[in-house]
């Protein structure tokens, strides 16, 4: 079947909603530019209160952009995440660093506007454990992602990857059926494709995500 990550939680209904909804990942934001930003202290009552802490009955990954030491250490210490999303600038060498520091594995986000952009999944080959292809955002915007942009999925279609791999980017409920036909994806990744406004999710929209994603075949990733 095809995975599912809803990204950007920050109540304990959006999360309940996506876990009880069958969401495979579900993603914390830890940039303070985002409108879906948690600090570890609010990430892990998050988790607290929705007894994520103990049961991880889905897996937590936390999103950062370029993060430093004292972050990762944080998170680590409140949230100790299963996954590390990298969204910004990071090489395989301080991904690699990142693993060491951590103990979590590594999910490495990749900008595509064009097929030039897929030559870089070669030097992660043996750094990530996931791979996320999301749309290239302009280089004047604040964010990373989460902006509801999309690519030509069209360009993945085939591709000999080395990591299972996440589509991201625009998608929604009544696209995300088409865009993995496209693309071939065999995980998914939504933020404000099931928000109502920026960094405020409706559980209507993660429901209807995740039943569009469930009807889905596909081959299943660890």
């Amino acid at each position: 079947m095809t995975l599912a990550k809803i990204c950007g939680l920050t109540t304990p209904e959006s999360l309940t909603v996506a876990v009880e909804a069958g969401a495979a990942f579900v993603g914390l934001v830890a940039f303070e530019k985002s409108p879906r930003h948690l600090a570890p202290e609010d990430a892990r009552r998050l988790l607290d209160q929705t007894g994520m802490v103990e049961s991880r009955r889905a897996k937590v990954v936390v999103v950062t952009v370029d993060p430093d030491d004292a972050l990762l250490d944080a998170l680590t210490r409140h949230v100790a995440p299963d996954f590390i999303q990298l969204h910004g600038h990071e090489t395989p060498e301080r991904a690699e660093a990142v693993r060491a520091r951590t103990g979590a594995g590594i999910i490495k986000c990749l900008p595509v506007s064009g097929p030039d952009d897929l030559k870089r999944v070669t030097d992660w080959a043996g750094v990530a454990d996931h791979l996320m292809f999301d749309a290239r955002t302009p280089a004047d915007a604040a964010l990373p992602g989460g902006m509801g942009l999309s690519f030509d999925w069209t360009l993945l279609r085939g591709v000999d990857l080395p990591r299972p791999w996440f589509l991201a980017g625009g998608l929604t409920p009544d696209n995300v059926t088409e865009a993995v036909r496209l693309s071939g994806a065999p995980m998914v990744d939504v933020s404000s494709g099931v928000e109502r406004a920026p960094g405020v999710k409706e559980p209507a929209l993660i429901r209807a995500f995740l039943e569009a994603v469930g009807t889905l075949p596909g081959k299943q990733s660890s």
